[in-house]
């Protein structure tokens, strides 16, 4: 199946930013979209904002964290919709700070919710996909995959993980199974949160004036999406043509 019409897209971290973006543009393109998140009231309004202009959602309660909760999002596809053509892997956390500051809850719950994340998403959609005959995954990884730079190291290294994980999903994969993984540069989200006071400020200075939308990064998501079944575009960097 090519194109976006039609095909049942799961979407997790989809309450706000690119997830959010990325579930609106691919609803106002033909998709059935079934959206996780923590924030369910979030969920509920974007459904919706969805079903009022014509489009087909549904929404459950999802922590990635939880493995149990992200096989229960999949499941939902099946039962909605009787199959799911595309988990589209959003949902992540960046909480930046120095090594020097021993954040250790921090790095935990980036590690945790960007990198297991990922493995959940994989275990709790790779059956569906293989019994199906076919599937995609889309996964957000970020610019930093790329690139470390100070009171970044621990993001980074999730983000690099998600690149090597998804790339050994990629070879594995076989003719049936698409892999993408799709990395932003700065953009205008609520996403990252800096908790030393310095790097704040520098992160804030940083991005002044240079973000992009959300919308970008669906746009390159959809992209991705809605290629022929026999092309799998497995990268995408999208970042201001203004950064570095």
């Amino acid at each position: 199946m090519s194109g976006i019409t039609g095909k049942v897209v799961a979407v997790t971290g989809a309450s706000s930013g690119i997830g959010e973006a990325t579930a609106l543009l691919l609803a106002e393109r033909g998709a059935r979209l079934v959206l996780g998140a923590r924030r369910s009231e979030r969920l509920e309004e974007l459904v919706a904002r969805i079903e009022k202009t014509g489009g087909e959602a549904v929404s459950l309660r999802t922590d990635v964290t939880r493995l149990d909760d992200v096989r229960a999002l999949v499941a939902l596809a099946g039962e909605r919709f009787g199959r799911l053509d595309v988990l589209v892997g959003n949902a992540g956390v960046a909480n930046i700070s120095p090594l020097d500051d021993l954040r250790t809850d921090d790095w935990d719950r980036m590690v945790d919710v960007n990198i297991k994340g990922v493995l959940h998403g994989i275990a709790a959609a790779l059956p569906v996909f293989r019994a199906q005959g076919g599937g995609q995954f889309v996964t957000t990884a970020s610019t930093a995959a790329f690139r470390v730079v100070p009171a970044m190291a621990v993001y980074a290294g999730t983000k690099f993980a998600v690149r090597a994980i998804c790339e050994g999903l990629r070879q594995e994969a076989g003719p049936t199974v698409r892999v993408s993984t799709v990395s932003p540069g700065a953009t205008a989200t609520d996403f990252g949160e800096a908790t030393n006071d310095r790097v704040r400020a520098e992160l804030a200075a940083r991005l002044d004036g240079i973000a992009i939308p959300p919308a970008a990064i669906a746009r390159a998501i959809a992209f991705a999406i809605e290629q022929p079944a026999d092309v799998d575009v497995n990268e995408i960097v999208v970042r201001p043509t203004a950064q570095s």
